[in-house]
């Protein structure tokens, strides 16, 4: 059965314009490079709070309304998560730029019988330099942060009320054999998202109250700064906290305070980098992706490097992707296999079997 000529022509068309939409989308995002990591931020977190907007609309709320308060819960989120991280970087500089100062300028190591200097200076001044440009730099963009913060939630608002019509839109160019493929990698998709935003989110907010006063007790004026680097430690794959815990324990040894070492590397590693990995995440994982941690460092550390802090979340969510259509693939092509492999090498099971008929006794006789 041949396709008509209108049918014809109607997928031509649907193609020629499906090309047009990706070509003016990458004139589009390279005119809007500037803040293409602002939206990229907005169309994931939108991604994650669909759902949510989807419920507040069955309990009878108006679409808009359903709308509103999903993005009411991603701006309360969005603050709850980089307000700390502000106010770190505005008001606790001095404090941090005074326990690097407060450091010796040479730390003596003795292993094995000999004794090592490490000179601090030299890492010292670096150090220094380098926070005092942060703090520069952080205070003049300020303006710029708050430009992009409110384009984030007008954004969010936007494609909220209008995703759903957004998602068919692109799903429509797309031929119905090949769709089955387009919501597979979408599933992978809102389930990478949900691992990267509710399950680390959630990790990071443990990490931090379980962190300060922990840091408290064990005497550090710093406790909330050093709270807040461990939470945001937490989105580093694998290591995580343990970036922060194990420099503290090993300036505790440089110094001879080895009851100090054994107290915060013990209590730190345990309650700060491991009891969140384990007492929290795993009550939250059932609708991740279940991406493993060597992909999903992989993907963390090669969207950091290129995209910047917006690769944090795009690194792994490409290399799921990535992965789910491997599977795709393959359980195509070995479906395919599987199906050669069962066929008769005689004919089709609809074809009588001969030898049997020929073999089998005449009625009346034994």
């Amino acid at each position: 059965m041949t396709a008509t000529p209108n049918a014809t022509a109607d997928r031509t068309r649907r193609y020629v314009l499906g090309g047009v939409v990706i070509l003016l989308g990458l004139v589009t995002g390279a005119i809007l490079l500037e803040v293409l990591g602002t939206i990229l931020f907005a169309l994931t977190v939108a991604y994650v709070l669909l759902p949510v907007q989807g419920w507040l609309a069955r309990r009878g709320l108006s679409e808009w309304s359903a709308a509103a308060a999903a993005t009411l819960i991603g701006f309360a989120s969005a603050v709850a998560v980089f307000s700390p991280i502000l106010v770190t970087l505005y008001f606790r500089v001095d404090q941090v730029m005074a326990i690097i100062e407060a450091l010796p300028r040479e730390v003596p190591i003795t292993a094995f019988e000999m004794t090592y200097t490490v000179d601090v200076a030299e890492v010292q001044a670096p150090a220094l330099d380098a926070l005092s440009s942060i703090a520069v730099s952080f205070a003049s963009a300020l303006p710029v942060l708050a430009i992009k913060f409110a384009l984030f939630v007008i954004l969010l608002f936007a494609l909220l009320l209008k995703g759903d019509a957004a998602g068919r839109a692109a799903i429509a160019p797309i031929p119905h054999e090949y769709r089955d493929v387009v919501h597979a990698l979408a599933k992978r998709a809102r389930e990478t998202l949900y691992a990267i935003y509710v399950l680390q989110l959630a990790t990071s907010v443990a990490t931090l109250l379980i962190g300060y006063p922990l840091f408290w007790l064990l005497g550090y004026e710093a406790a909330f700064t050093l709270a807040i680097v461990a939470a945001i430690l937490q989105f580093v794959p694998i290591i995580g906290p343990s970036l922060l815990i194990l420099p503290i324990a090993v300036y505790h040894v440089a110094v001879g305070e080895l009851a100090a070492a054994v107290l915060v590397g013990v209590l730190g590693i345990g309650l700060v980098a491991w009891f969140p990995d384990v007492g929290v995440r795993p009550r939250l994982a059932r609708r991740s992706a279940g991406l493993p941690g060597s992909l999903y460092f992989v993907g963390f550390t090669g969207g950091l490097f290129t995209l910047g802090a917006i690769g944090i979340v795009v690194g792994p969510l490409i290399v799921a992707v990535f992965v789910e259509a491997v599977s795709l693939l393959a359980d195509e092509v070995n479906g395919a296999e599987l199906e050669a492999f069962e066929e008769p090498v005689g004919g089709t099971d609809s074809e009588p079997d001969r030898s049997a008929v020929a073999e089998a006794p005449e009625p009346g006789t034994d």
